[in-house]
């Protein structure tokens, strides 16, 4: 291959050349099905029924041969120099660490499964880049080696996580910086970024479990949204903003918000279709039971328009409702001209 500029690589072409120097077609065949070179990847059960050999023969087939390539990836094995420049040249603007998914992106940015399977074998053989597997708590990503091995990594990674936990609520990646000890708050996100128990949603990170950061029910983004938009919305325009989201399954229909409104005590119709945060200080009840709470509190009779006004300030109504129910419910009786108190 050529020598590119530093970031660009034929992964197809480099993938090629390499599986080319495996001289038996067998081991050839185990690499790439192993890894998903040219298709998804399989289990050691599949690749032994094909070749009628058995699970243990295919792993250690496999096994013979990565360590082989990796013994003369320095000097023999086709452009592992340019490969190792580009990817660390990637890592390098991503914090030194990253999910080989958007790594793969930045090389091929209409890239798919295979071109991601073609990145992490590549790395596999590149002295200077470690390799995290994919696991319950990691996603599939590759490191700096000359910044940390992969065992520090992993390490820093859960120094972060307990970061998180100390703090003890969805915070900034600078919050989370300054906890674990480190002024470089890109290599924090970016160690952050390849954790499994942590997510991160509109600049606030946190661990997955908590809906802040990872919202997983309708109720969930509901929150979410009107927590980030700071002001009550009518229920179709917190619909509008879920479709228009980035959260996953963001196609719920307006109804289905709609129900999730009605059922969640965080939640609290203070309009006709218009919903706000229990927390903001709002509280359920009917448009009279606001003007009772009202009068309740100021212990006398109030002119009507004080009325309205106080109303007004936790419902989003008409003047004209606050006056019916003023003045057509029983609980309330007149007892000056336009003033008003509770009936007991």
């Amino acid at each position: 291959m050529e020598e590119a500029t530093a970031k660009q690589l034929d992964l197809e072409k480099v993938t090629k050349d390499i599986l080319g120097t495996i001289e038996r077609e067998r081991e050839r065949e185990i690499i790439s099905r192993r890894f998903g070179l040219y298709d998804r990847r399989e289990t050691l059960e599949q690749i032994g029924e094909l070749l009628g050999i058995t699970r243990e023969r295919v792993r250690q087939l496999e096994k013979a041969v990565i360590t082989k390539l990796k013994a003369t990836a320095e000097k023999d094995l086709p452009h592992i120099q340019a490969v190792e420049s580009a990817l660390s040249a990637h890592l390098k603007d991503m914090g030194n660490v990253a999910r080989i998914s958007e790594v793969t992106a930045r090389i091929k940015p209409d890239s798919g499964k295979v071109d991601q399977a073609r990145v992490a074998f590549l790395a596999h053989l590149s002295p200077g880049i470690a390799v995290i597997d994919d696991n319950d708590h990691f996603h599939h990503s590759i490191g700096l080696g000359s910044v940390h091995t992969e065992k520090a990594i992993r390490d820093n990674v859960n120094k972060i996580i307990e970061a998180v936990n100390k703090i003890g609520e969805p915070t900034s990646s600078e919050v989370i910086a300054k906890e674990y000890g480190s002024k470089d708050t890109k290599h924090v996100e970016a160690l952050a970024g390849i954790s499994k128990n942590l997510a991160n949603l509109h600049g606030r990170w946190g661990l997955t479990k908590w809906p802040m950061v990872n919202p997983k029910n309708i109720r969930d983004k509901i929150y979410v949204i009107l927590h980030d938009t700071k002001k009550p919305m009518h229920f179709s325009e917190i619909a509008g903003s879920i479709k228009d989201s980035d959260f996953r399954r963001n196609d719920v229909t307006t109804q289905a918000i709609h129900n999730e409104l009605i059922k969640d005590k965080r939640f609290v119709l203070i309009g006709r279709g218009i919903y706000a945060l229990r927390e903001w200080g709002y509280k359920r009840g009917t448009v009279a039971d606001v003007i009772a709470e009202v009068l309740r509190k100021e212990g006398n009779a109030l002119h009507r328009d004080e009325i309205v006004r106080r109303v007004l300030k936790s419902r989003q109504v008409k003047e004209t409702t606050i006056l019916l129910n003023l003045q057509g419910k029983s609980q309330f009786k007149r007892v000056a001209k336009a003033t008003y108190s509770l009936a007991e």
